[in-house]
């Protein structure tokens, strides 16, 4: 059984940012403890691609992003790049599952050959000799051999490979849309209930 149910959530520098953080306000909406870890990489892209500035100590960007999402005390936990003293990096305190969203496919290629070059990938390394669930969502096209080897390596140990790739048959009138329908694909996986996106068949309006 999982230490705790946390969920370990990395963020890494392929575009595709606004993914990450969706993820991460509606994990934290469904009361979940979440670990998380930005690449210095995923951090410019979150500064390109959104409004959100994060500052570069790990404590801070703790604070800026709990006050912005309403995240409970104590209930997220920001990691630095080298911090092999969290939890993130030990079996014995290893989460409940973890996404890296978005997924460059260098951190593909990394987890596949089990680098665990920096924190990010000693987690993910984790998980899998843990037997937990892992997520990755690749933001990349057109994808060589080479990302396609790797995604079918990573999925014979038991990942889910889960490119951001939003449907239409909602019929989204914003990039909020989109997101969504990515994210609560995301969501589906961790076993996460949720309602922000209405299902094939459900004539209903997302929640």
């Amino acid at each position: 059984m999982p230490a705790n149910n946390a969920i370990s959530l990395a963020m890494t520098g392929a575009s595709g940012a606004q993914y990450g953080l969706r993820l991460l306000e509606c994990l934290l909406n469904s009361r979940r403890t979440v670990y998380l870890m930005i690449s210095a990489p995923g951090q410019v892209v979150i500064g390109m691609e959104t409004d959100v500035r994060l500052p570069g100590r790990p404590a801070e960007m703790q604070r800026v992003l709990s006050e912005r999402y309403g995240a409970a005390p104590g209930q997220l936990r920001v990691f630095g790049r080298e911090e092999w003293t969290a939890p993130v990096a030990s079996g014995s305190s290893a989460p409940e599952a973890m996404v890296i969203c978005p997924c460059t496919t260098g951190t593909l290629s990394a987890v596949s050959n089990g680098a665990s070059n920096n924190l990010i990938e000693r987690a993910a390394d984790v998980v899998l000799k843990e037997g937990r669930k892992l997520v990755m969502v690749p933001r990349e096209t057109p994808f060589s051999v080479i990302h396609l080897e790797n995604m079918l390596r990573l999925a014979r140990m038991g990942v889910s490979i889960l490119p951001a790739n939003p449907g239409f048959y909602h019929k989204p009138t914003g990039i909020e849309d989109l997101v969504d329908f990515v994210v609560a694909r995301i969501l589906d996986q961790l076993g996460v209930e949720h309602g922000i996106a209405r299902r094939w068949g459900d004539p209903g309006e997302p929640s």
